[in-house]
């Protein structure tokens, strides 16, 4: 890991060599863990947090607090399993290429959204049809 500590891909070296996937893979495993500590954190505050207020107004904004919580943890549950689909695809080195058309999925989108499963274009064509739909 110390040896990623400075390192940044570049579009002048080889697309997803060793040193690329384990950039993705340590960023990954961190954001994970990250995740991972913000939901102990979260259960602990729940936890403590069990307190049944005696006025209706504070128990109400307690309830709407504790509801917004836990859909937001259900959100970052549902990235875990999208953090770990990413961390198996660099397991069978499939990492970085868009699922629709095999080309390589940009660093820079990979660096801001290291989930990515589609390139920009691809991505952009998916929500254009989503919409489509959407509108009908």
């Amino acid at each position: 890991m110390e040896k990623l500590k400075n390192y940044r891909p570049t579009e002048k070296e080889p697309f997803m060599n060793d040193r690329q996937r384990d950039y993705f893979r340590a960023k990954l495993l961190a954001w994970k863990d990250e995740i991972l500590r913000e939901s102990k954190v979260t259960l602990q505050t729940l936890q403590e947090e069990n307190v049944n207020h005696p006025d209706l107004a504070d128990r109400a904004s307690s309830e709407t607090d504790r509801a917004i919580e836990l859909r937001a943890r259900d959100r970052q549950r549902k990235l875990i399993s999208k953090i770990d689909a990413a961390l198996q695809r660099i397991e069978d080195n499939s990492y970085g290429y868009c699922e629709e058309t095999g080309e390589p999925i940009s660093l820079k989108r990979l660096e801001a959204r290291p989930i990515a499963t589609l390139s920009v274009e691809a991505q952009e064509r998916h929500e254009k049809r989503e919409k489509v739909y959407r509108d009908e």
